[in-house]
C-alpha cells in the first residue's frame, strides 16, 4: 500500500490489526479479571502471531520451549482433567492415569474443551474455567524462573511461575513424562 493509494488505506484504516481484536476478545478480557482476582504476578501479552503450540510460542517470545506451560485438557472417563506441562515433554497419559488414580485419560474432543475451560485448543489457560478442572502441573516448569502459559486465545500469553501456577490453579506438581 501505499499513500497515493486512498482506497487502500481507507480498507486497512478499517480492519483492527489482530493483536487489537485479540486483546479484547471476550477471553482475554476474562482472564485478565480472573489472573488479578487470584493475585498474578504477570499480566497478559498479545503477540503478533498465533501461539497455539509450544514451539510457536517459544519463538515469538524467544525462550526455550521447555518454559512455555501447555495446557492440554483430557477426557477421564467423562472428567475434565487439564495437564499444565512444559512444551518441552509429551504426556504420558498412562503414568499420569496411574499415579493419581484416574480412568484412563483420553485426547479429549474441541467441543468437550470449550464446555470444560470455555476456550478453545490453542489458546488454554490453565484458570479462568467455568467451574473447577482437576489439574496438574509438570514439575518441570519449576527449572524456569518464568514460564509462559496462554491467556485464553491462540494469541494471549501470561509470564508466571509454577509456583503460581500450582497455587492459582490449586493443581497438584507432578511427573508427567516418562
Amino acid at each position: 500500500m501505499t499513500a497515493t493509494d486512498p482506497e487502500r488505506a481507507d480498507a486497512g484504516s478499517q480492519t483492527p490489526s489482530t493483536q487489537a481484536t485479540a486483546s479484547a476478545h471476550r477471553s482475554v478480557v476474562r482472564m485478565r479479571a480472573e489472573l488479578a482476582a487470584l493475585g498474578a504476578t504477570g499480566e497478559i501479552r498479545v503477540l503478533p502471531d498465533s501461539a497455539r503450540t509450544a514451539a510457536e510460542a517459544a519463538a515469538a517470545l524467544g525462550c526455550e520451549v521447555g518454559a512455555i506451560a501447555s495446557s492440554l485438557v483430557f477426557d477421564a472417563g467423562g472428567e475434565p482433567v487439564l495437564v499444565v506441562t512444559s512444551g518441552a515433554h509429551r504426556v504420558d497419559t498412562a503414568k499420569v492415569a496411574a499415579d493419581h488414580g484416574l480412568a484412563p485419560l483420553r485426547r479429549a474432543s474441541p467441543d468437550f474443551v470449550r464446555t470444560h475451560t470455555g476456550q478453545a485448543i490453542g489458546g488454554v489457560a490453565p484458570v479462568g474455567h467455568p467451574s473447577p478442572v482437576r489439574t496438574f502441573v509438570d514439575r518441570w516448569l519449576s527449572r524456569h524462573e518464568t514460564v509462559w502459559a496462554a491467556g485464553g486465545h491462540p494469541h494471549a500469553v501470561f509470564p508466571t511461575t509454577c509456583d503460581e501456577l500450582v497455587r492459582m490453579t490449586g493443581g497438584t506438581l507432578t511427573d508427567v513424562a516418562s
